[in-house]
């Protein structure tokens, strides 16, 4: 070998050297990013013994999927379980005080001490109180729900306009990978930008990936709707100014193709907007549902009856009024129009004696005819009524034959019901999401150690390399001294 050779591989060696050097550096700089991928700077030799330096970057295919699959999943659920944990304060307020139920409760009591003595007209006023306050807690539950299901479509439309942000920005990333690739010039910092920005859109919506010639990528739902393909496909949505019960939600649309909500408190929703939908459209309106049927069971229970004479309201009232709904029907915002009959209501010159007496609807509904003090059947059966079963619409979520009483506890059961599930199967699929983020990283992250040893090698790497020039250079200028 010649000593112009040698040179030459010596500095090749040492370019080599510094080429892999700074690859490492850069490793151990970003070690900390959960976005980025490791890079291996590998050495390849050409004859007659040229050397060169590709960068590869580490990817685990599967591993990736599997986290985006998780994270959508773990995000479903927790904005499932977050709104219903918020759902849950606004309309029944802490340990349930404030609830339907609560106030039926308070009511059966009150009614039991006036049955008890009838005579008394302060525990009458205290029934009217009692029911007061089952209205206002019905009132008050509605205007919670509708302002909680318009809150989740401001929500809604804050996720969408993120979400065709995201695709923008991913679009730009996938340009710059294809412009990388094309011409064979290192693509990782493109790539780590675009697989960053798949795992964002992948809290929004679950997603599919596929890639294509040049490293071009095509994004698709876990349905199949296109949402990426060399351009971003349009995701819409018309938010509304306001509910009101009954009123169902405006669906959001990926290249004009609905997005589903989910179901049940293991919710199938997988991102955030199908999230969203599902408290939106489902908890909420059928927690609802269940309080208008509490108060059309009210009403009901209630009612003033006469022989040969329909059925008419007594101490619960509607608009519509003095004919009571139809049995086991829905109607629409009826917990939210409820309220305690003005012919009882001492606060508007209303008598409560009307409760124990009957006759709010006129003279053939009076029971108490000859006006007895003590007469309390009425108000006996009317406790009595608050525990029959009766039937309720199969809409509402549960079940179809209840007393009023057992039908308000039920309806706390089942919401309960739907966020202890939310909750252990939020920890649950945070588990996985935070596993397979783990693995991933595992594989394709940064291990410091790993980095700082191969420094080491690369350093006596460096130092052969150039004790090698060192030497050429002295037999050079030996030969030099022994020519002159």
């Amino acid at each position: 070998m010649s000593l112009t050779s040698a040179l030459t591989i010596a500095q090749q060696s040492l370019q080599t050297t510094s080429k892999q050097t700074s690859v490492l550096s850069r490793n151990i700089a970003d070690a900390s990013n959960p976005d980025y991928a490791r890079r291996t700077a590998v050495v390849i030799s050409a004859a007659p013994g040229a050397r060169s330096v590709e960068i590869q970057r580490a990817t685990n295919a599967l591993l990736f999927r599997q986290n985006l699959s998780a994270q959508s999943a773990w995000s479903g659920q927790s904005t499932l379980y977050s709104g219903i944990d918020r759902l849950a304060v606004a309309v029944n307020g802490v340990d349930n005080a404030s609830s339907a139920s609560t106030a039926i409760g308070n009511l059966q009591n009150a009614l039991q001490l006036y049955a008890a003595t009838p005579s008394n007209q302060n525990l009458g006023s205290s029934v009217i109180d009692a029911a007061q306050q089952v209205v206002r807690s019905l009132n008050d539950g509605t205007k919670a729900i509708q302002d909680f299901r318009t809150q989740a479509d401001g929500e809604i439309a804050t996720a969408v306009n993120d979400l065709n942000s995201l695709l923008s920005q991913f679009q730009d990333a996938n340009k710059a990978v294809i412009s990388a690739t094309r011409p064979g010039t290192d693509a990782s910092d493109a790539l780590d930008q675009r697989d960053s920005l798949l795992k964002k859109i992948a809290d929004y919506v679950p997603v599919s990936t596929f890639t294509r010639g040049d490293n071009d990528m095509v994004i698709t739902t876990k349905d199949g709707t296109t949402l990426f393909e060399t351009i971003p496909r349009s995701v819409s949505f018309a938010p509304s100014a306001g509910y009101t019960a009954g009123t169902p939600g405006n669906t959001i649309y990926i290249d004009n193709v609905p997005v589903s909500a989910g179901t049940g408190g293991n919710t199938s929703a997988d991102g955030k907007l199908a999230g969203l939908i599902t408290l939106r459209d489902g908890v909420a309106a059928t927690m609802q549902s269940q309080l208008d049927e509490v108060a059309r069971g009210l009403i009901t229970a209630f009612a003033e009856t006469a022989p040969s004479q329909p059925d008419r309201t007594g101490l619960f009232t509607l608009s519509g009024a003095p004919a009571i709904p139809a049995a086991g029907t829905l109607i629409d915002g009826l917990a939210g129009s409820i309220k305690v009959n003005a012919a009882m209501d001492p606060s508007v010159g209303g008598n409560p004696v009307l409760l124990r007496d009957g006759g709010a609807n006129g003279a053939a509904y009076i029971a108490n005819t000859a006006g007895n003090a003590s007469y309390s059947q009425l108000l006996i059966g009317y406790g009595d009524k608050l525990d029959k079963p009766m039937p309720f619409d199969a809409s509402a979520g549960i079940t179809v034959t209840s007393s009023v009483s057992d039908y308000a506890a039920n309806a706390i059961g089942w919401f309960e019901g739907q966020r202890q599930q939310a909750s252990s199967n939020a920890d649950a699929k945070e588990a996985l999401a935070s596993r397979t983020a783990e693995a991933l990283s595992n594989d394709t992250g940064v291990n410091v150690d790993q980095e700082m040893s191969l420094l080491l090698d690369l350093e006596h790497t460096y130092q052969a390399s150039a004790r090698m020039m060192k030497t050429v250079d002295d037999m050079l200028s030996s030969l030099l001294d022994a020519v002159g």
